[in-house]
């Protein structure tokens, strides 16, 4: 350590930076003290009382350590790093620990790598997890494969921290030797987990493989059964999956340390409208849990889980990524430091970045329509359906009577039934996936998107030939993307030109564009209890999330973890 600093921290020298009369929280001993942070270099040299160089007057704020997304997907937002950092910063959160299994799905190892040569640009602090499951299932089509040797060799980028959620928990429990060569290869790294309603034995084995956290709980016994066996979990709040409330009361003081905030898929919208990791806080603040434990989930304990041994805490040797706010139990950020430098005011950004562009990301949508069919030739009228569940990306399998004509389904005898296509669109195999979906709403119209979680094929979903072509046909066009059709007229369309999941252009036009499109598509039908209507769809083809989903190779029964039959013969 420099020795003038170290004079600095013992008050003999002048520090660069000192923030006076501070209500300071501290998360190690979850008190609240009026005292002053002595900063240089970035550096948090102490607290309690000191001269600087440079003084700020902070009486009648609080002051918190920067707040940290323990779990997210950066492309779920639609925007690239450079625009991402500049919507969550002033919203207190200064850094985040990404999966970029999104795009890693679509660009393999280039898409990691952007992702992080991306991020570089912004003062965020971006630590990465890779990707473990590309693709999540040998069920889906996807743009790459990372086997264990990619995953060896992107272990050795900057800013790794070890492997993303390990979603094919099937795998892992049975022993797949594959599957477990990757966690071998990160058993000296931090591993994430995924891994829904598992309990028992099968969880045992789950834990065993090296597996440290968990995002996926929905139930409090869930949470608690878990945390007993020695994980770590996040409390989530996403724009589709909202888990803080009813996790809350699971939430106990004697393993609060092992409860860590999360965002995972977090719309632009949301995040500019109800904020990001400060929602969480302020979520579970206003629903009982003591405010310094709730901004300890969200600083200190994802820190430690994660160990990044600067950030988390106020306090000599951390990083100054502070959070000034007024009232600590609705925390709306006034000011916001990153390693003692203002990076955001009252909601905005005082950086500026430039966006990275990389051809290796682009021109990424390449679909075989030359045998796409929209007709189902089906031979029983007896069908499974895919049923929405709302505010989660969980589904109910359900199996009902239908009315055929023709051998296709006649959706105007069933109302609220949509047909539903997942169409390959990597390497133009021209695999079609086709299921049926209720509880969405759509009526006379068609919506496709090239969002479709993980392998992030082409979704479409609508109730009329006309408008699920034309909705096809101009997803190819701009490359990927959200397109809205009704009566055969494109009525709307956002464009995600990088691997068809984010935009370079900034946040305040996706949300925008979102929200047009969103008074649009409610017009035409869907249904209020939808949160987030586009999101919803984007989790249609994820085969590791319960109960059934369909991707670029059929209908999946995730339960049975098998591609199933549209037909369901027999009544269940």
């Amino acid at each position: 350590m420099n020795r003038n600093l170290m004079k600095q921290a013992r008050g003999e020298v002048l520090a660069e930076l000192v923030f006076k009369n501070c209500k300071v929280v501290n998360v190690f001993t979850k008190t609240i003290e009026t005292e002053d942070i002595a900063v240089s270099n970035g550096i948090i040299l102490g607290t309690g009382t000191y001269n600087g160089l440079k003084e700020i007057d902070c009486s009648g704020f609080f002051v918190s350590p920067g707040f940290i997304d323990g779990h997210v997907h950066i492309e779920s937002s639609m925007l690239t790093p450079t625009s991402y950092a500049k919507v969550v910063m002033p919203k207190g959160t200064t850094s985040i620990i990404a999966d970029c299994h999104e795009i890693a799905n679509v660009c393999g190892k280039n898409g990691v790598k952007y992702m992080l040569e991306s991020a570089n640009r912004t003062p965020l602090d971006v630590f990465m997890m890779i990707p473990s499951c590309v693709p999540a299932t040998s069920f889906e089509t996807s743009g790459a494969i990372l086997d264990t040797k990619d995953l060896v060799e992107l272990k050795e980028l900057p800013n790794v921290l070890g492997l993303g959620e390990m979603m094919n928990y099937p795998r892992v429990i049975n022993g797949d030797a594959s599957t477990h060569d990757k966690l071998d290869a990160y058993s000296d790294k931090i591993i994430d987990g995924h891994v829904p309603s598992v309990f028992g034995k099968d969880l045992n084995a789950y834990i065993l493989s090296g597996v440290k956290t968990d995002h996926e709980s929905t139930s409090p016994l869930e949470l608690v059964d878990k945390v007993k066996k020695g994980m770590y979990i996040h409390l989530r709040e996403g724009s589709q999956t909202k888990n803080v409330i009813d996790l809350l009361p699971a939430v106990d003081l004697a393993y609060s340390n092992r409860l860590l905030f999360c965002s995972d898929d977090l719309h632009p919208s949301d995040i500019m409208k109800d904020g990001h990791i400060n929602n969480n806080i302020n979520i579970a603040t206003k629903h009982g849990l003591d405010p310094i434990t709730s901004i300890q989930m969200a600083t200190i304990n994802i820190a430690t889980c994660y160990n990044l041994r600067r950030h988390g805490a106020i306090a000599p040797g951390y990083y100054a990524d502070l959070v000034f706010f007024k009232d600590i139990l609705n925390i709306q950020a006034t000011y916001v430091y990153k390693k003692g430098e203002l990076v955001a005011k009252n909601g905005k950004a005082l950086f500026d970045t430039e966006s990275l562009v990389d051809k290796e990301v682009e021109n990424t949508v390449h679909m075989n329509l030359s045998n796409f069919d929209y007709k189902y030739d089906l031979k029983f009228d007896f069908v499974n359906i895919i049923q929405l569940v709302n505010n989660n990306i969980t589904t109910r399998k359900h199996v009902e009577q239908v009315v055929l004509k023709d051998h296709d389904i006649d959706l105007s005898k069933s109302d609220d039934l949509l047909k539903m296509f997942v169409i390959e669109r990597h390497h133009a195999t021209g695999n079609v996936g086709k299921a049926l979906i209720r509880g969405y709403g759509l009526k006379n119209a068609a919506i496709a998107l090239s969002i479709a979680h993980d392998s992030h094929n082409v979704i479409v979903v609508g109730d009329n030939e006309t408008d699920v072509s034309v909705a096809i046909n101009k997803i190819q066009e701009i490359q990927g993307g959200i397109v809205l059709v009704s009566n055969g007229v494109v009525f709307d369309y956002l464009e995600l030109e990088v691997a068809g999941l984010m935009t370079n252009k900034d946040a305040e036009y996706v949300k925008e564009k979102l929200e047009n499109m969103e008074v649009k598509i409610r017009k035409l039908g869907v249904k209020e209890e939808i949160d987030d209507p586009f999101l919803v769809l984007a989790f249609l083809s994820l085969p590791v999330i319960p109960d059934i989903k369909c991707t670029d190779k059929g209908l999946f029964d995730v339960r049975k973890f098998k591609i199933i039959s549209l037909e369901a013969g027999d009544i269940e």
